[in-house]
């Protein structure tokens, strides 16, 4: 990394690629809640849904989550909103021979509900229907063949919603009907958990930065994680591969009287490499009024509470390349100082400082005005649709995965009143630690649980494939994952709301063809109620040693939100070379409506980001060119002067983009130039806002921004070319 010196989605009725059968099929998803009817009972085979995976259209509040439907207590129960139709779903996660439900309903009960079976949460069977549910105590002696039983309430007996204390499904499997794996267990020696009163914290902190503060390229992987409480006096200073968060519901659960640091004193104040740790649900009291937050890409600053002001430079002021906040509030005001670009979401702040380049805003309470480029703010008032990233905490004694509820149109954090949002315990989760294999990891996920990745390093020789709606993959401490053999590190089926956080993917010594891909090709369903988010998930190829993709990411399902990535093709470190480190392409979109807030994509041989589906909408892209081009020639893209940063395919007709900027530093070959950094068709639904290219020092030029719209940049100086609105 190099510095110089100073929605709610429309309605789909124009979808390309969904086809009637598809969306029939998720028209009968969204009907579902149900029952069945009563029948005296036969002899109760094993219960195969308690504690298992739950998913639900909706619940009333916080203290009636669908897990409380399948936890074996009859004092709690699931509750829905109180509309028609509404719906829960089990995963006995493997397919077994079901011959009994039994529902114990509340005194608001379903008057008309069906219930139905699959194997693949696609293809589903009506196992019973009826229009005169009784409520109460009811049992019904089924049979089939499922792995996902759903219950789908259409008539309310009551003016308030679907309301079960127990949804309980009863049958055998092959395996006799118990786990192979286990859920749950400890968390690993890399995952440090601390209360008040465990003794010299400050010291073993520091311990961890002093491992850490220069491991750029290193193995160490740590989660420091603070118990609900007061801590005095602490200055937590955070390294490379270091995640620190409080284990509260929220923010102020877990209190700071002190500091959470980044610093760039290892690489002589410049922060331009301060890459991959983050800070999460703590609130901080600084001691000097102002935390310091120097950080560049891979650095999230998410669910913080700021009970002062944050500095996101070094000390010093030296150079800076960041960097994206998320759900958090700082009550004063956010210096960037000398950081070249931000973004920041769904956020509240006191005031914002200054802007060098690039600096965009959706959805944050006191963000400044509309000006860019002078100064250079891009501000939008919310943020169309998301969802923030799942995160452990503690309920009593007891951890859990807390997944927040999506929000459209959202402004400021999430955490204000009671969280929305669902509960997992860590019970339904296989803890992965280092030395597990694909195979394993794949088995668990098919046995419906979900994953939690411990820090440190994994190699698998198979992809890991999450075929099941609704999976949290969730890492800490920057789980990292390499493949070994070229095979794609981790696969999404086309399946709603899997949400996939935390991790880090290393490209390996044989080329894969792609690290991270969401959705098989031709994915087609539609995922709009319920889409997968890919967050704080960071993609490297070289750097750490030998590595190649033809491409780092790849989204193919529709309506995925991608908040928050860093895909990275190394221009330092080991194993870098313009075909050393070989690796085309960054992101490449094919699914439709899908949404980017937070896009960090760097140093591709070809295009960084290439967008093929239609109604893409992107909200902040940071972006440099590789510097190790050897010559023109090795950019030369037919007639055009080299590959742009951010290509929308001719084929598209609606596609928009907010504060989006492009870099070369071609230090290899200062002469070469790009003819722009970003290409699109010229359409009425093809939009762009705030755009601009910049030659750092001179090394390489631009001709244009957008297509042959923008001025060139020139000479030596590093100053932006801007483009506030194209066409």
């Amino acid at each position: 990394m190099y510095a110089p010196p100073v929605f709610h989605r429309p309605v789909a009725s124009t979808r390309r690629r969904r086809t009637g059968v598809l969306t029939a099929v998720a028209g009968l998803v969204v009907s579902l809640l149900a029952f069945v009817p009563s029948s005296p009972a036969s002899a109760a085979p094993t219960l195969l849904s308690q504690g298992k995976t739950v998913t639900a259209s909706s619940q009333e509040n916080y203290g009636t989550p669908a897990t409380s439907a399948v936890d074996g207590d009859n004092g709690t129960r699931w509750s829905s909103a109180a509309s028609d139709p509404q719906w829960i779903e089990v995963d006995l996660g493997s397919s077994a021979s079901v011959s009994q439900i039994a529902l114990k309903w509340e005194t608001a009960y379903a008057k008309s509900y069906k219930i139905e079976f699959s194997t693949n949460n696609s293809t589903w069977s009506t196992a019973y229907s009826t229009t005169t549910g009784p409520g109460g105590n009811e049992t019904l002696n089924v049979s089939g063949t499922a792995r996902y039983v759903r219950l789908t309430g259409t008539t309310r007996a009551t003016q308030y919603g679907y309301s079960l204390w127990e949804f309980q499904v009863f049958g055998t499997t092959g395996g006799g009907g118990g786990p192979q794996i286990p859920g749950g267990g400890d968390l690993g020696p890399n995952v440090l958990v601390f209360d008040p009163s465990t003794p010299n914290i400050q010291a073993k902190v520091d311990e961890i930065f002093k491992k850490q503060e220069s491991a750029q390229f290193g193995d160490g992987r740590y989660a420091l994680m603070f118990k609900p409480g007061t801590y005095n006096n602490l200055n937590a200073q955070i390294g490379f591969y270091t995640s620190i968060a409080g284990l509260g519901l929220k923010p102020d659960d877990t209190t700071f009287n002190g500091d959470v640091t980044v610093d760039a004193g290892w690489f002589n104040g410049n922060a331009t490499q301060n890459f991959w740790r983050s800070a999460e649900n703590l609130a901080l009291n600084p001691v000097s009024g102002t935390d310091r937050w120097a950080v560049s890409q891979a650095a999230p600053f998410r669910r913080m509470h700021v009970k002062g002001g944050l500095n996101l430079a070094p000390n010093g002021y030296g150079w800076a390349s960041g960097g994206y906040i998320a759900d958090s509030k700082i009550d004063g005001q956010v210096g960037p100082y000398s950081q070249q670009q931000w973004y920041t979401r769904d956020s509240s702040i006191g005031s914002w400082g200054n802007g060098v380049w690039n600096m965009t805003f959706s959805g944050v309470e006191g963000a400044p005005a509309q000006s860019f480029p002078n100064p250079p703010y891009t501000t939008l008032g919310t943020t169309p649709v998301s969802r923030e990233k799942p995160f452990l905490y503690l309920d009593g004694n007891d951890y859990k995965v807390f997944v927040p509820a999506k929000r459209t149109n959202a402004r400021g954090v999430s955490w204000n009143g009671t969280p929305q949002g669902e509960s997992i315990p860590l019970s339904q989760f296989y803890v992965v630690k280092p030395g597990a294999s694909a195979a394993t990891i794949n088995a668990a996920v098919q046995q419906g649980l979900h994953l939690l990745f411990t820090p440190g390093i994994y190699h698998v020789n198979q992809t890991i494939n999450i075929d099941r709606a609704n999976t949290v993959v969730l890492g800490l401490g920057l789980a990292t994952i390499i493949p070994d053999n070229g095979v794609t590190a981790i696969k999404v089926g086309d399946v709603d709301g899997v949400k996939l956080a935390g991790l880090l993917v290393d490209a390996g010594p044989q080329n894969s063809q792609v690290l991270v891909q969401v959705g098989p090709d031709g994915a087609s369903a539609d995922h709009s109620a319920n889409p997968t988010t890919v967050q704080d998930v960071f993609v490297r190829v070289g750097g750490a040693g030998a590595g190649k993709a033809t491409t780092a990411m790849v989204i193919n399902n529709d309506d995925t939100i991608v908040d928050h990535t860093w895909l990275w093709r190394a221009d330092h470190g080991d194993g870098v070379g313009w075909e050393t480190n070989r690796s085309d392409y960054g992101l490449q979109v094919n699914g439709d409506d899908v949404l980017a807030t937070g896009l960090f994509v760097e140093h591709f041989n070809k295009y960084d980001v290439r967008w093929s589906g239609e109604r893409g909408k992107t909200i902040f892209f940071q972006n440099e060119k590789s510097y190790d081009a050897p010559n023109q020639a090795a950019v030369q893209n037919g007639n055009t002067k080299g590959f742009a940063a951010y290509k929308v395919d001719d084929s598209v007709n609606t596609h928009e983009g907010w504060g989006l900027g492009s870099y070369c530093y071609y230090n290899v070959d200062p002469t070469i130039i790009q003819g722009h950094g970003f290409e699109a068709p010229v359409k009425a639904g093809v939009k762009f806002h705030d755009l601009l290219v910049v030659s750092l020092g001179g090394q390489g030029q631009y001709e244009h921004v957008i297509n042959n719209t923008g001025a060139p940049t020139s000479g030596t100086s590093t100053v932006p070319s801007n483009v506030v609105s194209f066409p």
